[in-house]
């Protein structure tokens, strides 16, 4: 080996044992906090015992998304599916077509229990099948993490620290008052846990035992699980006899999509009155008419339509994403009706994440967007995008390209 190869090779070695310093100094500082939290959770009835057997070997999962790691700042999050895949992409209809028909099979085998759900608590039960259909395939696909391990890391590296340090909190007394046991505590990358996929806190607040077995168990307990998904959306908001959305065909003469944000309501009969019309032929409830309606255009102006009234709202409360919400909201009707949307899904790519704070950080400076910097190309985000397409005399179809992006560098460039 020649003299730059030894350098090389001793550089690579100074470099391995630093990062492995630097990992074991994180590793002790993560632990050390993972221990300061006994007295809290003390307070909150968990015995000594319960801590210990919950914290042994717990490391930190460093590969879960919204992160911010040390020596890692300015370098975009990792997301979840529901903000990086385009619509067509996250709410395929092979997929839909499989779990509603799986969930015409489980809506006879539990009429009788989403009935009586429906009755107490208003929420029908082809929405509490999609929850359950979307969150963990009716019970077929078993949640990868380790809950605790979860929690901790994104109460120590999280971007919401406060929020998982009390979620982390929870997960022991739950543990302590015996509701599951250590080893079946498995969550998504986000720690929810269960059939419904619920966080600690929403376990105390929303979770029943509806099967009147003494118990509220949301793993195992189908009649447990529905009701208390149930349960939540009552605790959110949820509207007993209302829609969620409709989807709905463009007026002949097009629409302004910059619109298209929660803060511009108007009741549904008015924009029926303004050429919107609901797909299928589809006519709303007479009660329906006043509801505040706002325009959702999840891929700009292109792909579907939807007018959302506050169902709507109260679905996206259980799972902060809009394609979720759709996910849910259309597997429900495909459960009784075997159409899928009227308009199909365009053939848009999407950006990458780190495009899309480029793109945001440029609207913020235009003073076009006033959101957080998160990579994630919202409603928000579309809107500020209009904006900027119709102060250039562009294209407005509010869908974030990398030509557009383009054209905001080399502008800011001259400017």
């Amino acid at each position: 080996m020649g003299r730059l190869g030894k350098f090389a090779e001793t550089l690579l070695a100074a470099w391995l044992v630093t990062a492995a310093a630097s990992a074991g100094a994180a590793d002790v500082a993560f632990q050390n906090w993972l221990g300061d939290l006994w007295p809290q959770a003390q307070a909150l009835g968990v015995s000594r015992a319960t801590f210990d057997a919950a914290t042994r070997g717990i490391e930190p999962d460093l590969t879960l998304p919204d992160l911010d790691l040390p020596g890692r700042e300015g370098a975009p999050p990792r997301g979840q599916a529901e903000f990086v895949q385009t619509p067509a992409d996250y709410i395929k209809e092979a997929n839909i077509a499989r779990l509603a028909g799986e969930a015409k099979k489980l809506a006879a085998q539990h009429r009788d229990t989403l009935a009586a759900i429906e009755q107490q608590y208003g929420v029908p039960g082809n929405v509490l099948l999609a929850i359950w259909g979307r969150e963990t395939a009716f019970g077929g696909y078993r949640l990868p993490k380790n809950a605790i391990a979860v929690l901790a890391t994104q109460g120590y590296y999280g971007r919401r620290k406060e929020m998982f340090r009390q979620e982390l909190l929870y997960a022991f007394k739950m543990l302590e008052d015996g509701h599951v046991k250590l080893g079946d505590m498995r969550a998504s990358w986000g720690g929810a846990m269960g059939l419904v996929q619920f966080l600690p806190s929403e376990f105390y607040k929303y979770a029943v035992d509806f099967d009147g077995d003494g118990k509220k168990d949301i793993w195992n307990s189908v009649p447990d699980a529905l009701a208390s998904a149930a349960q939540q959306l009552i605790g959110k908001g949820w509207q007993r006899g209302a829609h969620w959305a409709y989807e709905v065909r463009m007026p002949p003469q097009g629409v302004d999509c910059t619109i298209g944000v929660p803060e511009i309501t108007r009741p549904l009969g008015e924009w029926l009155s303004h050429g919107f019309a609901l797909a299928y032929g589809r006519k709303p409830a007479a009660s329906e008419l006043n509801e505040p309606a706002s325009l959702l255009l999840p891929e700009g102006t292109y792909g579907p339509a939807f007018l959302t009234l506050k169902n709507y709202y109260v679905i996206k409360e259980y799972n902060f994403s809009d394609l979720y919400v759709l996910f849910v909201g259309h597997l429900s009707e495909r459960i009784g009706d075997s159409r899928p949307f009227e308009t199909p899904w365009g053939k848009n790519t999407q950006l990458r994440t780190a495009q899309v704070e480029t793109m945001q950080r440029t609207l913020t400076k235009l003073g076009l967007y006033k959101d957080k910097i998160d990579g994630k190309a919202g409603m928000l985000t579309r809107a500020a995008l209009g904006a900027y397409q119709k102060a250039n005399r562009l294209k407005v179809d509010c869908w974030p390209t990398a030509a557009v992006l383009d054209d905001m560098q080399k502008r800011a460039a001259r400017n």
